[in-house]
């Protein structure tokens, strides 16, 4: 005979199913079953928390929870304290926590999954209502057999590794809880347990904290990449008529960044070809910030965060590379390039900058990296550390061999770190200036490499060495998922045990 197995909210009609399921899935508690008006009340107070599962019609097990604001009870807390002593005044639909108070499967049924699904109902309850997460004391009644032997943190790591089985807490590790404390005289009475519980939380990777306001990260971002053509531009203001064209094409699509290329204002070094190399790019870095207050003007006109590739700037009398975060809503910050190239150092007496951070935006966590900047691994392991979600790498490159080095490590950093890296360069030449005399690049926006994504591992790319945009969607939400559920979570493997990344 088949079986039709449904996941609902709990009834008054359910009780008598209930109550024997219970007798049958608790026989070392006789008597400990709950009370028809028990149930009765917690269906009145939060019915959608209340869930069953059914085969054929009749309840074979169920999950019971409330809502509390955690809080006002912290870690240290009885079952009778956490459920107000059975009568569930502790309910607060306002809470933070979605509190599992009961969870069992009929003895007949198990070995069919049905706790899972319950379980999983009880997830997709807490991300709609956008709980912090789940909380729960769980029993571990098969430390009876052990208990004179070892200690109950002993036993519980022992269940990690699998080297104990216990019916419930190997359960709760295999659905994602991670045990928060060890508790005492939670359940007084379970003798199995020894009278300890662990206290398990899961957490809502999709809880937005701010959820109510106006004012939040978007889950989808779009960016906008230039794929710069180098030309004469005759002086500063043509120049920035261009640089006006590419930010209104791109915001007229929407898209919440807009990202210009390394370098991307060479031709405006013509103007000071009679110096030697050095002379011409410190001459050059004399438009650098007139260029980026326009780029202010124009973030919040075009409404539209830019990163305005990089430029030239001289500070205290030293040569750097810098970049900068033109928000959309007026604000600005820097990042100056770490690691000037060879080139760089030996023509213009370049110098690195020396710090590395996350800048927050209107669109998530945000990281810059100058070019050969992401040929090292170390410093985008730090900003993913601090959260970045998006890594933006401006960059110029004059041969298909450099183009291939940026391309392939900033690929690389988007698998090992889980997130996008979204890099733009010029192209074209420039003849009238001197250092900078041709450009290779196609544009690209990378994405991790799980099954939510593309397989190439390329969310889009431009054609090479042609001037255009590439527009495209990153969702937020999918690094989230591949962070708690990838194939590989490259960043929660790390052996902190054996080796750090950490910055002097």
């Amino acid at each position: 005979m088949s079986e039709t197995v449904e996941i609902r909210n709990i009834t008054a009609a359910d009780y008598l199913d209930l109550r024997e399921s219970m007798v049958s899935a608790y026989p070392d508690m006789a008597g400990s079953y709950w009370g028809e008006a028990t149930i009765q009340r917690l269906i009145r107070l939060f019915p959608e928390g209340q869930i069953a599962v059914t085969v054929n019609g009749k309840v074979v097990g169920i999950a019971l929870s409330i809502i509390v604001d955690y809080d006002k009870f912290g870690d240290n807390h009885t079952y009778e304290q956490i459920t107000g002593y059975y009568t569930f005044n502790t309910h607060n639909p306002k809470g933070d926590i979605l509190y599992g108070i009961e969870v069992f499967v009929h003895p007949d049924f198990r070995g069919r999954r049905l706790a899972r699904r319950l379980y999983d109902a009880r997830k997709t309850l807490c991300e709609q209502l956008n709980l912090e997460g789940i909380v729960a004391g769980g029993r571990i009644p098969n430390y009876e057999k052990y208990a004179e032997r070892m200690s109950p943190r002993e036993y519980i790591e022992k269940v990690q590794d699998k080297e104990i089985y216990d019916p419930t807490l190997t359960f709760q590790f295999s659905n994602d809880f991670t045990v928060k404390k060890i508790l005492k005289n939670y359940l007084p009475n379970d003798e199995a347990s020894k009278g300890f519980a662990t206290l398990l939380q899961w957490f809502n990777i999709y809880y937005e904290k701010d959820s109510d306001t106006i004012r939040y990260n978007k889950s989808t971002v779009r960016i906008g990449l230039v794929q710069w053509q180098m030309r004469d531009y005759g002086g500063l203001e043509s120049f920035m008529q261009q640089v006006e064209f590419f930010i209104d094409a791109v915001s007229d699509y929407g898209s919440d960044f807009v990202v210009f290329p390394e370098l991307f204002n060479a031709p405006l070094m013509a103007e000071f070809n009679q110096l030697d190399p050095a002379g011409a790019i410190r001459g050059m870095a004399k438009y650098t910030e007139t260029i980026r207050d326009r780029f202010l003007e124009l973030a919040v006109s075009y409404n539209v965060n830019i990163i305005s590739g990089s430029m030239p700037i001289v500070m205290d009398e030293v040569l750097h590379n810098i970049s900068y975060l033109c928000r959309r809503d007026g604000t600005w910050e820097q990042y100056i390039k770490i690691h000037p190239t060879p080139g760089e150092v030996y023509a213009w007496g370049m110098k690195g900058g020396s710090e590395i951070k996350v800048f927050d935006t209107d669109c998530g966590k945000i990281g810059i990296q100058i070019c050969y900047d992401v040929e090292f691994p170390e410093p985008s392991r730090i900003l993913a550390e601090q959260g970045m979600q998006i890594l933006f790498v401006p960059f110029m490159t004059d041969t298909q061999h450099a183009y291939n080095r940026v391309r392939f490590c900033a690929q690389a950093r988007a698998i090992e770190n889980e997130c996008y890296v979204a890099i733009a360069g010029c192209v074209g030449n420039l003849p009238k200036v001197n250092n900078m005399d041709l450009q290779y690049a196609q544009s690209c926006v990378f994405t991790p490499s799980d099954f939510n994504f593309p397989v190439t591992g390329i969310k889009a790319e431009s054609t090479p060495n042609t001037e255009m945009v590439v527009v495209a969607d990153v969702d937020l939400v999918l690094l989230k998922e591949l962070h708690a559920f990838g194939s590989v979570q490259t960043m929660r493997d790390i052996r902190h045990d054996l080796y750090k990344v950490v910055k002097k």
